[in-house]
């Protein structure tokens, strides 16, 4: 498998400054972000015009890359405060905007003219002529709709080989054309295309009339025979219209054959711990490709990858994997047993430091949830492996020992660990 000569990016998500910290000290080479006024992401977003000059420093400091996301549907009332926000950008210097609207897009070479401009795949550009206009117009990388195959995908990169195609790998997935959907605005007046999206696609339904204790039954369309999609119902309803989550780690080299140089993660509105855990998991998984798996046969790479998958990826919360649309529409599944499926562990807090006292480490924990003494805990960490402990003690930050610490309360736990731990270092409750 031939390796690109341009390094390969993984891109992180980050709806917070101290989100955007983890991805950076798990392993991101890029973070996406924006403010809640013209980006895609409203709820859970706390980016503002204060931080955002904050978070580039932060990530050129590191070397690391910050792209700023511009790609709201944009209305009349949008382009009134946009130029400003561009303007401000410009001096910031973010490595790229990801734009959508052609709109918004005339203002950003206008008002951020020393900014690159990205394609956002609320474009939904999922064909070579597509990819090959944007190109002309000047845009160096299109973010592809996640409805493109690895077919497609290769033909993309062969047509308009010097464009630069970023790919989603990981997360959520739209039960409609990506981000296009009505059901939030329409259920609760708040627009996915103006990020304020709802998820309405996750939520419970029941159907009309049942009279079994479970419904099954499949819907067909008068005009396509055949095509039947299977509805069922229990006591607890029905998740019709739950998409199972994107999951494409065992498939990274295809898709590094296929052109792509940016593999993209959704989750912005994740936990600091989901996030942490899903980039640490793609960065040992190109870690391994790029150098010990590089010259070994795809299916001993394939067995690697699995493996990663099965110890982080699958122990998380999530709606069960697919693969999406990336071996063709019939591999995209719908999860209509429940809303998503539970984890082993549970997120219970962060480090915020690790200093030697005689021969153990006396740890500081900002606690998110209960943590009591003699609780299993797993503390993850970046670049090492996963410390394991029974916690047998436990202080506040005045020495006194206490049984238990609580998220919320804003106080502050020391326990005292075998070994360092380093900063970033996350907690979690065993519960198997």
């Amino acid at each position: 498998m031939g390796i690109h000569k341009k390094k390969l990016e993984l891109l992180a998500p980050a709806g917070s400054l101290e989100k955007m910290k983890y991805a950076f000290a798990y392993g991101a080479d890029a973070v996406y972000m924006g403010i809640p006024d013209f980006s895609l992401r409203v709820r859970i977003n706390q980016f503002t015009m204060d931080n955002v000059k904050e978070a580039i420093e932060y990530a050129h400091v590191l070397k690391k890359k910050i792209y700023v996301t511009v790609n709201v549907v944009a209305h009349n009332e949008h382009l009134e405060k946009l130029p400003s926000y561009l303007k401000k950008l410009n001096v910031w210097k973010p490595d790229a905007l990801i734009v959508s609207d052609p709109g918004v897009m005339v203002y950003a070479k206008k008002y951020a003219s020393d900014v690159k401009i990205h394609l956002s795949t609320q474009a939904n550009a999922t064909n070579w002529e597509t990819v090959k206009f944007w190109y002309d117009q000047g845009l160096e990388r299109v973010v592809l709709g996640r409805e493109v195959t690895l077919k497609e995908l290769k033909e993309i990169h062969v047509k308009v080989p010097r464009c630069e195609l970023e790919y989603f790998i990981h997360g959520a997935m739209c039960m409609s054309y990506s981000g296009r959907c009505m059901l939030s605005a329409w259920l609760t007046g708040r627009s996915a295309n103006l990020g304020d999206c709802t998820q309405p696609c996750r939520w419970k339904y029941n159907v009309d009339n049942a009279q079994m204790y479970v419904l099954q039954a499949e819907v067909e369309e008068p005009l396509r025979p055949g095509e039947k999609i299977p509805v069922e119902q229990d006591v607890h309803g029905t998740y019709i219209f739950n998409s199972k989550d994107m999951c494409l780690i065992e498939y990274l080299p295809e898709l590094i054959d296929a052109g792509v140089v940016s593999f993209k993660i959704e989750g912005r509105a994740k936990s600091a711990a989901y996030l942490a855990s899903v980039v640490k998991a793609y960065r040992q998984a190109f870690d391994y490709i790029l150098h010990e798996g590089q010259h070994k046969d795809i299916k001993i790479q394939r067995r690697t990858l699995k493996h990663i998958k099965k110890n982080v990826l699958d122990k998380l919360v999530h709606r069960g994997y697919t693969t999406g649309f990336l071996f063709g529409r019939d591999t995209v599944e719908q999860n209509i047993d429940n809303s998503h499926k539970g984890s082993d562990a549970e997120y219970v807090g962060e480090v915020i430091s690790s200093v030697r006292v005689g021969k153990k480490w006396k740890t500081t924990v900002r606690p998110h949830n209960a943590l009591r003494v003699g609780d299993r805990i797993r503390i993850m960490q970046p670049k090492h492996d996963d410390l394991r402990m029974i916690i047998k003690e436990m202080y506040n930050e005045q020495g006194e020992s206490i049984g238990s610490g609580h998220g919320g309360s804003g106080r502050r736990i020391v326990i005292y660990t075998s070994r360092e731990v380093k900063e970033f270092g996350i907690l979690f409750l065993c519960n198997t």
